[in-house]
């Protein structure tokens, strides 16, 4: 008996706090896939970071030798200046070239990715005033990227989802969920060829150093925002048209950036991933908070209705007593 109604306390205790639940085991996942995720880089990467420092150990300690009278201090030094140059984007490698970070093509390719927060990083701000610049155009800029993105999803997704669905759902009369679906899943394939591997086949093509698989990894990497900067077109030495093939990137990235939230905007508009978001919100009590409104409200009315009572009763009564003639022989004035 005990024990029965233990379970049921319990039962009733895990589906009154039922958000709460899918809450907490939503935020463990996400650990767990965070954790997942540096398990697997760290395995895989790892080795390849020791190969990496062991080369570059091996060729310090040859150039060392066959250049005896360069001492080991003078060689970090030379290094450490290069390191930290070339991640401000000048490398010693490609000086002589024409090849500048700060022309206007290079300069608007690099505000895109400030804007659009995707952050390569290859470039950066070397003086004072360019990092203060920075700081004040992206307080501004962000927001109102933000801005613009949502107002052209919201007039791209009336054409390219909505009035679709309505076309289909009307016309051949099939459920609007599964005329939802099969939309989103052509949007998605169609966004996928066309910007992502066509694309991945053109900078393939164009980039010296590129295979197909690197090419589209910078194309995900570029149109999900993440930005590592591991792979930036247009930066190798003596480039063909570069200045035309910055404006094309960054035209490429605006454009993608605007197809990627439109097809998960589409997908956000599912029914099916509509419910599955419910069930981690925190649920609205808004029929308790009606009914508080409404007492509340009823209480003030009733508080309002008895002082004007109250009122009322006392103005009809008055402070001097007078007597009730009952003809005008009995006023004494009059006599």
């Amino acid at each position: 008996m005990l024990q029965s109604l233990a379970s049921n306390s319990c039962v009733r205790l895990i589906q009154s706090h039922k958000s709460t639940w899918y809450f907490v085991s939503l935020v463990l996942g996400y650990v767990l896939y965070l954790v997942f995720g540096a398990v697997v880089f760290s395995s895989v990467e790892l080795p390849y970071e020791d190969l990496l420092r062991q080369e570059l150990r091996t060729i310090k300690k040859q150039f060392l030798q066959e250049n005896e009278c360069l001492s080991e201090d003078r060689l970090e030094r030379f290094l450490k200046k290069a390191l930290d140059a070339s991640n401000y984007g000048v490398s010693i490698l490609n000086n002589a070239s024409d090849n500048w970070n700060w022309d206007f093509t290079s300069a608007l390719f690099f505000a895109s990715t400030v804007l659009s927060t995707t952050g390569y990083g290859h470039t950066a701000p070397l003086s004072s005033g360019g990092k203060a610049f920075c700081i004040i155009y992206s307080v501004i800029g962000i927001p109102f990227t933000l801005l613009f993105l949502t107002a052209v999803v919201q007039r791209i997704m009336v054409f390219s989802t909505r009035r679709p669905i309505m076309y289909f759902h009307r016309r051949w009369g099939v459920s609007k969920p599964l005329v939802a679906i099969v939309h989103a899943t052509v949007l998605a394939t169609t966004a996928v060829s066309c910007f992502f591997l066509i694309p991945a086949a053109i900078f393939s093509a164009l980039e010296d150093n590129w295979n197909f698989l690197e090419s589209f990894y910078f194309c995900f990497i570029s149109l999900s925002t993440i930005g590592l900067g591991d792979y930036v077109p247009g930066e190798a030495t003596n480039q063909k048209f570069r200045e035309l093939y910055k404006v094309g990137i960054t035209v490429y990235l605006i454009l993608g950036l605007i197809v990627m939230l439109v097809v998960l905007e589409t997908f956000c508009e599912l029914q099916q991933l509509k419910q599955l978001r419910k069930i981690f919100y925190l649920k609205k009590d808004k029929p308790q908070d009606h009914l508080a409104i409404l007492e509340h409200d009823h209480l003030s009315f009733t508080t309002v209705s008895n002082g004007a009572t109250v009122y009322n009763e006392g103005k009809t009564q008055p402070f001097v007593s007078v007597p009730s003639l009952v003809s005008p022989n009995d006023d004494p004035m009059i006599q």
